[in-house]
């Protein structure tokens, strides 16, 4: 009797020892492993299985296995079809044992009998557990039953915590990954203002590397060179931000980026920002966090200026060929001189092309518009050739560039291209004329012409000051113009290259540009379709 007493205070604390390791236990896989361990070795049993219910599919499926080799992991699948995973019933009973006997005989591992274990918890089925074992009739005495009956339940609580911590560790990589790839910058803080969350877009835009500011209090990192808003969070938090039910903070001014040979983002050029600042409340009121999105405002900030830019040269490109146009109008006009013929045919020429001017003007603020309204459309022919088109653009050129000499260089049988002539000549007329105007010096300006076996290349090369490569992104924006000394004192609205783009990709063709790698200037370059 005694003994008796030994091994069942024996049992319970071999119950307790492993129900306290189930319970400090997470990880599916290895909740899976002890209970299938520990159940084995409760029986004194061969090997084991664990199949775990599927509630989408209403059906069990293997989790884990001891003991068998992974080619026989198939033959047991009868064991898992059409049966409920609720208590064991007598004809449950005899079908099993019929099928484990075929299993037997096709997996040749000498197993003879079985037990199985539901795993219930609450009305809920988790799965079950098989032990199998070998050799010759096994009797399960009423206390070592009532002991795997309870470690079922154990089992079963274990193993649903498990896939509990599972789907909230899922979900928390899917929201991490989110955030990680998100095209806007997340930052989020922690109550003291400590940066925890850096993301992958906000670490390009402020050229840092996340491992650098995690931990970094706020202030440190987003030091504001200017404000456009009257706080910032340091401020805002000082007046009691966030009040109960108070909106989001938005923070808008500009940052320094630091300095770093290894890394592109990071060119100590000053960006500007918008950050909205939201917290995040417990259920008693108190800020735990602080979720920022941050996003760069610097692309706009720069057309914000271009298009300021833009209104003041318009005015003056619009006031001069209008103030040249009166001035002979006014001169011809007056009663007390008396022009001689030569003097008149002079003035309307210089009225003409003022007047022309004016027209090219308007056409391209026009153009615009039409880009910016999806009205954009070409007249396109099929007998478009283009050695013809620069020719006559350059002969268009040469009275008003004494100082340069053009250079026309295009292969044999260049063929005729489809697409519309008035634009394609507007393109050319674009880039020659920045050509001469950025080349003030004087010097070669060659336009060569290219075949290649899907497309034509056209290309326009001057001998001038070059485009700086802080300023290459600029280029094909609308109301650009180089910032430089020579720009300031050049005629241009800055958008002619804007329009040269939008034609030539209306062609669906490209355009694209080089400094000289043999010496000063740049070289433009456009590819049209050959059919």
């Amino acid at each position: 009797m005694a003994k008796l007493v030994d091994i069942r205070i024996l049992q319970r604390e071999y119950l307790l020892a492993i129900s306290r390791a189930l319970t400090a236990e997470l990880d599916l896989h290895d909740v899976l492993r002890i209970i299938l361990q520990s159940a084995v070795e409760l029986v004194s049993g061969r090997a084991g299985l664990i199949a775990l219910h599927d509630a989408k599919t209403d059906s069990l499926r293997v989790a884990a296995v001891y003991g068998i080799p992974v080619h026989l992991v198939d033959h047991f699948a009868p064991l898992l079809r059409d049966l409920p995973t609720e208590r064991d019933s007598i004809e449950q009973e005899v079908e099993l044992t019929r099928r484990l006997q075929k299993i037997a005989r096709d997996a040749e591992m000498g197993l003879t009998q079985m037990v199985r274990l539901p795993m219930v918890s609450g009305d809920q089925a988790v799965g079950v557990v098989y032990v199998f074992l070998a050799g010759s009739a096994y009797y399960v005495p009423q206390d070592v039953n009532l002991l795997l009956r309870s470690f079922a339940e154990q089992a079963a609580i274990a193993v649903k915590n498990a896939r509990l911590y599972q789907q909230v560790n899922q979900e928390k990589q899917r929201l991490d990954a989110i955030i990680e790839q998100s095209a806007d910058g997340v930052m989020i803080l922690d109550a003291a203002s400590r940066i925890t969350v850096f993301n992958r877009a906000l670490s390009q835009m402020m050229g840092r590397p996340a491992a650098a500011v995690i931990g970094r209090q706020h202030d440190e990192v987003f030091q504001w060179h200017s404000l456009k808003t009257p706080m910032d969070l340091k401020k805002a938090l000082a007046n009691g931000w966030p009040l109960p039910g108070a909106a989001h903070l938005y923070v808008e001014g500009d940052v320094q980026r630091p300095y770093a040979d290894d890394d592109q983002s990071a060119d100590g050029n000053r960006i500007s920002l918008g950050v909205t600042y939201a917290p995040l409340m417990d259920s008693d009121g108190r800020m735990t966090d602080i979720i920022a999105n941050v996003r760069d405002l610097t692309r706009y900030r720069e057309e914000e200026s271009l298009q300021k830019t833009f209104i003041s040269v318009v005015s003056h490109e619009l006031k001069t060929p209008v103030s040249i146009i009166k001035g002979y109008a006014g001169t011809l006009r007056r009663q007390d001189a008396h022009w001689s013929p030569e003097v008149v045919d002079d003035s309307l020429t210089v009225i003409e092309e003022e007047a022309d001017n004016l027209n090219d003007l308007i056409d391209s603020l026009l153009e615009v518009s039409r880009l910016q309204a999806g009205t954009f459309n070409l007249e396109v022919s099929d007998d478009v050739f283009l050695p013809e088109v620069a020719a006559n653009v350059t002969r268009k050129f040469r009275s008003q560039a004494k100082n340069h000499q053009f250079v026309l260089k295009f292969d044999e049988a260049f063929p005729l291209v489809v697409g519309d002539e008035r634009r394609l000549t507007q393109v050319l007329n674009n880039l020659v004329g920045n050509a001469i105007k950025y080349s003030p010096d004087g010097g070669d300006i060659i336009i060569s012409g290219a075949v290649h076996p899907q497309h034509v290349t056209i290309s326009v090369q001057d001998r001038g000051i070059g485009i700086p490569e802080h300023q290459h992104h600029r280029i094909f924006l609308k109301f650009s113009r180089l910032d430089n000394a020579l720009s300031r004192k050049t005629e241009g609205t800055g958008l002619g290259l804007f329009l040269s783009k939008a034609i030539i990709e209306a062609h669906q063709g490209r355009i694209w540009f080089h400094n000289n790698p043999d010496g000063p200037g740049t070289t433009f370059t456009f590819s049209l379709p050959k059919d």
